[in-house]
């Protein structure tokens, strides 16, 4: 069976990420061109063009017109012990799901959402801030957060799809818990704000303002990943 373009280019993104990581690339060091990447790696430079600017996306590499691209951000190296090197490209990537489907969801929660299942969210709240305060883990915490705000659509097409992403969205929520753990105690606080941001928008019937908190949520944990 022919192996499909984005498999090639999960590869493609692993391998960049492994000379990243392996060469101890610094931040604003050039990596090689595509034409020497797309040798390297056996691929097309289609394959190796589409990794870059899936990596640009993940906030890794940065391309500037007519130089090449470059180191913008190293993955934290606890990230392997979260999740296989290999799995890194199809992980990160849930986050573009992750930006439509959960910030539609907010957005439709802060519309619809019934007063029990704004008390099923504030309770979740709250149980996802006693655990990211202590020592223990708080992945599942946050799993339900998200999914109670997903419940709260009133749109059942939306739980199985984001149910989908549960393996991958779990690995991510212990990475960014881990990492955030090993800084400053205000990447915690951090983290604590934007849910808030999000459920207050929730309560206060913004959909707009849940839309856009949850947008910012999930790109500040996604650059949480990086050192």
């Amino acid at each position: 069976m022919p192996v499909s373009e984005g498999r090639l280019a999960d590869r493609a993104y692993t391998a960049i990420v492994r000379i990243i990581t392996d060469d101890e690339l610094a931040i604003g060091d050039r990596l090689p061109s595509e034409a020497k990447l797309a040798a390297m790696f056996g691929m097309s430079r289609t394959i190796v063009r589409e990794a870059l600017a899936r990596l640009a996306s993940d906030g890794i590499t940065q391309a500037r017109l007519g130089a090449g691209s470059y180191v913008k951000r190293r993955p934290s190296a606890r990230l392997g012990t979260h999740m296989p090197m290999d799995a890194l490209a199809a992980t990160l990537g849930t986050y573009e799901v992750r930006f439509v489907l959960e910030a539609e969801a907010a957005r439709l929660a802060a519309q619809r959402r019934s007063d029990e299942q704004l008390a099923a969210i504030e309770q979740a709240l709250e149980a996802l801030r006693a655990a990211l305060l202590s020592n223990a883990p708080a992945h599942d915490e946050d799993w339900l957060l998200h999914r109670a705000i997903v419940e709260a659509t009133a749109n059942a097409a939306f739980l199985p799809v984001f149910e989908h992403l549960q393996d991958a969205v779990m690995r991510i929520l212990r990475a960014g818990v881990d990492i955030s753990r090993s800084r400053a105690p205000e990447v915690i606080g951090a983290m604590m704000d934007e849910h808030d941001a999000i459920v207050e928008a929730i309560r206060a019937q913004d959909a707009d303002g849940a839309a856009l908190a949850m947008r910012w949520h999930l790109s500040q944990g996604r650059k949480r990943l990086m050192p």
